[in-house]
């Protein structure tokens, strides 16, 4: 399955890639590969992860404080969110819509 990253989803993704790499470039890139394995992953078995807050799914990353946060649909892994675990937990709600 594909993975389709919502465009603040994506945003969001860029800025983080972007925060670790100004601490130091290779925790950028690892970082950025982290979140990719995690989609990956939820491209591989979009089932496999909990449901958190339904109908969206989240896979914690065990090197970083993010988790993805999907739905999985019939054609499509939509990503809504790469989140940071101290924010709030429903901002991206409305990307759902």
């Amino acid at each position: 399955m594909k993975a389709v990253l919502h465009p603040e989803a994506d945003a969001e993704f860029a800025e983080s890639v972007e925060y670790y790499r100004a601490i130091d470039p290779e925790l950028g890139i690892r970082f950025y590969r982290e979140m990719e394995r995690l989609i990956g992953e939820v491209c591989t078995h979009p089932q496999r992860y909990c449901r958190f807050d339904p109908p969206a799914r989240r896979h914690f990353s065990t090197w970083f404080p993010y988790a993805v946060v999907y739905l999985d649909q019939p054609d499509r892994v939509w990503i809504v969110a790469i989140m940071h675990m101290k924010r709030r937990q429903a901002y991206w709600k409305h990307r759902l819509s």
